[in-house]
């Protein structure tokens, strides 16, 4: 193992919908906005261009009205099994920013999204971690491990609401 993988937060779930259904959701702005993000927040999409090379632009607001922007920027699209996009915290303009809440926070996060179909259900695993990172940055995002799994856990509650209400 290397030392970004032994870095990696790996998190895996079933979901109950086709694995076309759950890549849709991932993919299309018009459904990613409605379940994206941690619960109680709204997120407001300025752009979601899903090719390689393409990006994601947007913003969160936190039930309180605290706004934080963000990016993706996308490596692989393959439909319907696979997104590969290096997550970032951005400015309106989608420059890169540091995380408000943690200064040594990575600039970069490394996401590989695969989608795996089982009997009309669909295992989605994500693995991510930090990319391009000093060795600070790694043990920030390692500090924050359980309140990623912990968040991540809340944001896939959303998405299978989300997908129960698409059947």
């Amino acid at each position: 193992m290397n030392e970004s993988q032994a870095s990696e937060l790996v998190l895996t779930r079933v979901f109950d919908a086709p694995r076309e259904l759950v890549f849709k959701v991932w993919t299309d702005p018009e459904h990613f906005g409605k379940w994206w993000g941690p619960k109680g927040f709204s997120l407001h999409i300025v752009k979601m261009d899903m090719r390689p090379g393409g990006i994601f632009l947007g913003d969160q607001k936190s039930p309180d009205g605290h706004v934080m922007w963000g990016k993706f920027t996308y490596l692989e699209v393959m439909p319907p099994e696979k997104l590969v996009f290096i997550q970032s915290f951005s400015d309106e303009e989608g420059n890169t920013v540091r995380a408000p809440f943690n200064p040594n926070w990575p600039l970069e996060i490394m996401n590989n999204l695969t989608l795996t179909e089982q009997e009309g259900k669909t295992l989605l695993t994500l693995q991510g971690g930090p990319h391009n990172a000093t060795d600070e940055e790694r043990a920030a995002f390692e500090a924050m491990r359980p309140m990623m799994q912990q968040g991540f856990g809340g944001t896939f509650d959303q998405l299978a609401e989300y997908l129960a209400g698409q059947k």
